[in-house]
């Protein structure tokens, strides 16, 4: 199996976690190793990022809790470094298979959302897998450069088009994020926050180009407005640039 067929089952199988019921996530993620063991080109990428890798002082850092006195938040950060980003996946995910960190609980503290499993796992996902899938594909990217097919579900990946999307997904997540932790946001703003990224990101998947415009648009006044603008944003809208240029 070459590089590029390697990395595309790897991706598979991170659409099956994100696809799956929060109760079979673990199963998922046991899946998601054996592939990273039985394909050599990731096998070695993961060996070598991991080599010097300190877990427990990263896992601090991506683990947060802050408190204002009387309420608790904690949330996960992902390093924005590749390198350290992958390690970090994995060892967290090592976690979960091997059940030194409990996966529900994890869900619970780290992903709140609104409360339900459901809601936090699909976070976890727009966060945490789709940020690994993201640094596979910038990692990859020479090898994934022509189109090919998923074997077994006739799924058509342009590379390129592909690692942007990811990256934006991630982006988005990002960006979402900052308003949920932003205690100047009333409750009632974040929510229009929300929901404008929310449907940027469905624009995007449909390359819907004057709704993106029009979205971005509306999202940038927004922000001003809120006095939460970010490196986070300015990465965002580099990154639809980039990916309008390829529509």
């Amino acid at each position: 199996m070459g590089t590029k067929e390697q990395v595309l089952s790897f991706f598979e199988k991170c659409e099956e976690i994100k696809n799956c019921k929060f109760i079979m996530a673990t199963s998922k993620i046991r899946d998601l190793l054996k592939c990273i063991v039985n394909c050599p080109d990731l096998y070695a990428l993961f060996a070598e990022v991991t080599q010097n890798f300190n877990y427990p002082a990263t896992r601090a850092q991506c683990l947060v809790t802050q408190t204002d006195g009387i309420y608790k938040r904690s949330y996960c950060i992902l390093p924005q470094q590749i390198d350290r980003r992958l390690a970090f996946c994995f060892c967290l995910f090592v976690e979960f298979d091997k059940e030194t960190l409990d996966f529900n609980e994890f869900l619970r503290i780290y992903f709140p959302e609104d409360g339900s499993y459901f809601a936090s796992y699909h976070a976890f996902c727009d966060t945490v897998v789709k940020g690994m899938q993201d640094a596979i594909a910038e990692v990859f990217s020479e090898e994934l450069k022509e189109p090919s097919a998923l074997s077994g579900n006739g799924i058509t990946l342009n590379s390129a088009k592909t690692g942007l999307i990811s990256a934006l997904d991630l982006s988005i997540s990002e960006e979402k994020q900052n308003i949920s932790t932003n205690r100047n946001i009333p409750e009632e703003e974040k929510a229009g926050g929300m929901a404008m990224l929310t449907q940027l990101f469905e624009a995007i998947k449909n390359e819907n180009v004057a709704l993106i415009n029009a979205l971005i648009c509306g999202y940038n006044y927004y922000a001003l407005y809120n006095k939460c603008v970010s490196d986070t944003l300015a990465n965002l809208l580099r990154e639809i640039t980039s990916y309008e240029q390829l529509l």
